[in-house]
């Protein structure tokens, strides 16, 4: 008997798993050992059996699931809205006639849109037909140089850039988003699209930038049209 207790006692809990792992129909000849077996609650001081454990364990995975379900749906109504409204600033952009109007229709339009606080737009280069326009007012060469060197668009709280000052109010603005408009990826800026907000995370350097890239390319393809055209 002490022989077998001594082999029972040198056993480990590895031991024990790994004949469990590998006896599959151990449990199915001994049914009545999980009706005793009896696990730690881990929300009370008592103990319960393994089937109220296993129980416990699946009610849980299934609230994760519902929670996962239910970010889904949000993100997926977030970004059906998030589509409609660029939907209709780009139907508005397309169904302007007179290229004059467009800079001030896109702004406006942009900021009910996505709820932007102010914007601005310059572009430098326009066809002599609208040299005179407030959109072609004269942009600092320091300025233009740093729009053509932007990859991607700026977020960040450099407030005192030259372009902060188009805004409606430059002393409000904590965060601000530069977007070069351009004719393709590899061509210089000719303009650039400033967004500015009072929140100093609106437009926070470690933010994705996709959205407000997509939004610098459609901006860019509308006012071309005040573009003289390419030879």
């Amino acid at each position: 008997m002490s022989s077998i207790q001594g082999r029972l006692q040198a056993l480990s809990e590895d031991d024990i798993a790994s004949y469990l792992v590998q006896t599959p129909g151990f449990f199915e000849r001994h049914a009545e050992l999980l009706a005793n077996v009896e696990l730690a609650n881990p929300h009370g001081q008592r103990a319960v059996s393994l089937q109220q454990r296993q129980m416990e364990m699946l009610r849980e995975r299934i609230h994760g699931l519902e929670r996962r379900i239910m970010e889904m749906i949000r993100h997926g109504q977030e970004n059906a809205a998030l589509s409609d409204r660029l939907h209709q600033w780009i139907r508005g952009l397309m169904l302007v006639s007179d290229p004059r109007d467009l800079p001030e229709l896109l702004v406006i339009d942009l900021q009910e849109q996505f709820r932007i606080p102010q914007a601005a737009i310059r572009l430098w280069d326009v066809a002599p037909a609208f040299a005179a326009e407030p959109v072609a007012q004269a942009v600092g060469a320091e300025m233009r140089r740093f729009a053509s060197s932007l990859a991607t668009p700026y977020c960040g709280s450099h407030t005192t850039l030259e372009a902060v000052q188009w805004l409606q109010q430059p002393a409000t603005v904590a965060s601000l988003a530069l977007l070069p408009l351009r004719r393709s990826t590899t061509s210089p800026a000719f303009g650039l699209l400033v967004l500015g907000s009072p929140d100093p995370t609106r437009y926070a350097p470690e933010m994705g930038t996709d959205f407000l890239v997509r939004i610098g390319e459609l901006a860019s393809a509308a006012v071309t049209r005040l573009l003289p055209g390419e030879d």
